[in-house]
């Protein structure tokens, strides 16, 4: 996990870059980012892919701004072992309070 947004408040007390060991990463036929504001994404390289399908630039966690409701999409979870991870933690914490401010 690489963060691209490491002043947002959801990466208080995480460092830039984390690993997560284990994770279904989605593939998706776009990159969410023109309508978005990417915080943090995934080397391709890192992980082993569902398909030979690759995005090049691979975001996974966002918000969107044309919301008025603070917002976050976090595209990992499928694992329990995430709770073991203190980085995940830290950032699912965060974004709980992050927001509901």
């Amino acid at each position: 996990m690489r963060v691209e947004v490491p002043e947002h408040p959801l990466f208080k007390d995480i460092s830039k870059a984390f690993n997560i060991k284990t994770e279904e990463w989605y593939t998706y036929d776009k990159s969410p980012r023109p309508q978005v504001t990417v915080l943090a994404n995934v080397e391709e390289d890192s992980y082993r892919p569902a398909s030979d399908k690759k995005m090049g630039d691979h975001p996974v966690i966002w918000t969107n701004p044309k919301y008025k409701a603070r917002n976050v999409y976090i595209f990992m979870g499928h694992s329990p072992d995430l709770f073991d991870n203190a980085a995940y933690k830290t950032l699912f914490r965060n974004a709980i309070f992050w927001a509901a401010q």
